[in-house]
């Protein structure tokens, strides 16, 4: 039984959708925060950052600059550190279960980031989040974790994968 449920794919495989349906029936507090694309006249223009106390904030815009960039994406990783970081070092002392999504290559320029991930990794809180299927080192020492079960999220096993996370939590939450 794994304490930790990483989740990875293809961009647009419904990965923050499935870590959202499942909040719904997970049981016990939840801490953290999930991202969701902008989009404008149909293009993806940036991702936006939105803690689960509803605080919400800017995480990457094609008009902004930079440094740090993603491809066409500059990213604010004040706005990150101010509403994602801080989430999950809240959800560290008062949640149930700690939500992160995305552990992403945005997210990982973050070394505040980098560093609550660990403590969340070996404190005694289990989580839930996606993680970017891409090599990285950070991300890659994140998924050879011991405590981590990694689920690779694809059309055709998103009602498998839904049931494994959910009976494996739900029997972690119940303690």
């Amino acid at each position: 039984m794994a304490r930790a449920h990483l989740i990875s794919g293809l961009p647009g495989v419904g990965k923050t959708s499935l870590i959202l349906s499942l909040l719904e029936t997970l049981p016990g507090t939840k801490g953290g925060f999930y991202t969701r694309e902008i989009r404008e006249a149909g293009q993806r223009v940036g991702f936006q950052v939105t803690d689960l106390h509803g605080r919400e904030g800017v995480l990457a815009h094609v008009r902004r600059a930079g440094p740090p960039r993603v491809g066409r994406y500059g990213v604010d990783l004040k706005t990150f550190e101010d509403i994602g970081v801080q989430a999950v070092i809240g959800a560290l002392g008062e949640a149930d279960l700690i939500v992160i999504d995305e552990i992403g290559k945005m997210e990982l320029f973050s070394h505040r980031f980098q560093t609550v991930l660990f403590d969340v990794l070996k404190g005694p809180r289990p989580l839930l989040g996606t993680i970017m299927a891409k090599a990285h080192p950070v991300a890659d020492r994140i998924k050879a974790h011991a405590g981590v079960r990694l689920q690779h999220l694809t059309p055709v096993n998103r009602h498998e994968v839904a049931h494994i996370i959910t009976a494996d939590l739900t029997r972690w939450l119940a303690g």
